[in-house]
């Protein structure tokens, strides 16, 4: 396994990291996402440790908390030499004020998390969404005093976009609070709208970047093409309408290049997908999901594989959608290729 650093933490994660957002499989849309024991979540996160990984990534809105608890359970002995992500944000319940970043919430989300995940500090807490109506100046103090309580030793986002993340930093520089070190993102070779803001200011903040869904939302598992369909029972139609939505021709585009070099270097379609990620500027860690051991076996295995300079610009070329305003008039493969040097070496050992 190979280690980067995690923004400018000077905490180095593993470049492929765990989601456990299949644990627990309670609610209609994480029943859909996997449901795995805690037998089964268990032998997951053994395999994960025998495979080098010390990243685990949860939130405290997957399966109503079970996921929080059952990596808790299954990482318990091994607490210390690991890294658990948190996310919280997302409402869980129908109580008035028990959503959003006001502290009276942040904090109460914090204790819950600690109590289920069974431990007494979260490494990366991370802000699930962007909440409007806490005042940025006001979060950033939580968020620091947080930190500062030994609970919360690193601070991260998810789904913000550029200006909502610069603010909150540019806050945070201004008063001498704790500043971000993580941005939890949807990166994949049929979603890299990442690269056009998010990507740029990482680089400029030293934050790095954790990919979520990097399969597509299940897209590029190999099971679907121009003669396979996704299928009417298929639990894509369950969980599409919580990822970006994508053109189908521009979809079967990626996966005639994948599957032919797939033919050509002998790895599977989600390997080459996920080793794709692996090399990308600012990538701190790759998460992985797996709602069985057979697939979690494969996942791993994309740290393994090689690809030639001419099969990874096959896969550059056949991925790259023009940007909107105002992004496009810097949008070139020459001026990609040279950010990618710039960046690159900052976010490596």
């Amino acid at each position: 396994m190979k280690y980067k650093f995690l923004g400018h933490s000077g905490l180095k994660v593993s470049q492929l990291g765990f989601g456990a957002g299949t644990f627990g499989g309670q609610g209609e849309i994480f029943a859909a996402w996997g449901q795995a024991s805690q037998a089964e979540a268990n032998t997951m996160i053994q395999l994960c440790l025998d495979a080098g990984i010390n990243y685990f990534d949860t939130a405290d809105v997957y399966s109503h908390g079970e996921s929080e608890r059952m990596l808790g359970k299954a990482l318990v002995s091994e607490r210390q030499n690991n890294i658990i992500s948190t996310k919280v944000g997302i409402r869980t319940t129908d109580h008035i004020n028990d959503a959003g970043f006001s502290r009276n919430y942040l904090t109460s989300a914090v204790e819950q998390s600690l109590k289920r995940l069974g431990t007494d500090y979260i490494d990366v807490l991370q802000l699930h969404q962007f909440d409007s109506f806490t005042a940025l100046a006001q979060l950033m103090k939580s968020l620091d005093e947080l930190v500062r309580s030994g609970k919360v030793r690193y601070i991260g986002v998810s789904n913000f976009s550029g200006w909502q993340l610069m603010k909150a930093q540019a806050i945070a520089e201004q008063y001498g609070y704790e500043k971000f070190t993580v941005n939890q993102v949807y990166y994949s070779l049929i979603g890299r709208d990442y690269e056009w803001e998010l990507m740029p200011l990482n680089h400029d903040q030293q934050i790095g970047a954790v990919v979520w869904s990097p399969l597509g939302w299940g897209r590029l598992t190999g099971k679907f093409d121009r003669t396979h369909p996704i299928p009417a029972h298929s639990r894509l139609h369950d969980t599409a309408q919580f990822a970006p939505p994508v053109n189908e021709e521009h979809l079967y585009q990626v996966i005639d290049v994948l599957r032919d070099i797939a033919d050509e270097a002998g790895f599977s379609i989600p390997q080459i997908a996920l080793h794709w990620l692996l090399q990308r500027p600012t990538v701190s860690s790759v998460l992985i999901g797996a709602r069985n051991q057979a697939q979690l076996q494969e996942n791993l295995m994309a740290q393994d594989i090689h690809l030639s300079d001419q099969q990874i610009e096959k896969l550059n070329q056949v991925s790259a959608v023009y940007p909107p305003y105002p992004y496009y008039p810097y949008w070139n493969g020459q001026f990609t290729e040279r950010f990618n040097e710039l960046v690159t070496s900052q976010f490596t050992q």
